[in-house]
């Protein structure tokens, strides 16, 4: 595989980090992704709460927990008390209701710049990604394994993969902020 087609898959996968990462954000609304990476002890082994429970979003502002074994509830319930989610789960011993409270001007603005600055981490990835592919393409040609011309339109194209990089991070940057901003 060459130096670009290499790129190109560090820059997909760059993306998918970010859409990852976006996901777990509280945008005001009731989004099962915010669960992924809470994990519960269940039977002294740490289990993400998505695969110990059916998730449901009946509402807009609330996620359902109803877990497959009910002697989990406890664990579940613990381990929701103890993540960054700071939403304080209600059990009424069958299912766990988390209830996510509107959000103010103010933490929507917060968010916004948070959104904005793991969009710049994505962008700064991508351009340190784009660097290591031209590196390995001047050792090439350096190596003589390749040509100029081959090495010119080698770091084009790295060069066009990192625009189409970037143009795709601000698009899932800007649709986030969207999200975010609309009450």
């Amino acid at each position: 595989m060459d130096a670009v087609e290499l790129a190109k898959e560090k820059m997909s996968k760059t993306l998918a980090v970010l859409q990852r990462e976006l996901g777990a954000l509280r945008a005001g609304r009731a989004n099962a992704q915010l669960l992924d990476r809470i994990t519960a002890d269940y039977y002294g082994t740490a289990t993400p709460i998505n695969q110990m429970g059916n998730i449901s979003s009946p509402e807009p502002r609330l996620l359902v927990i109803a877990p497959y074994d009910p002697s989990a509830l406890k664990e579940i319930e613990k381990a929701l008390q103890k993540s960054d989610l700071g939403i304080n789960p209600s059990n009424d011993g069958k299912l766990i209701r988390l209830v996510f409270p509107e959000l103010t001007e103010e933490r929507r603005k917060e968010l916004v710049k948070t959104v904005r600055k793991k969009g710049e981490d994505a962008k700064v990835a991508a351009r340190a990604i784009r660097r290591d592919a031209n590196e390995s393409i001047k050792k090439s040609r350096k190596d003589s394994e390749i040509t100029e011309d081959d090495q010119k339109q080698m770091e084009e194209d790295a060069q066009k993969a990192t625009d189409a990089c970037i143009k795709d991070i601000d698009k899932i940057v800007a649709d986030k902020e969207k999200e975010i901003m609309s009450v």
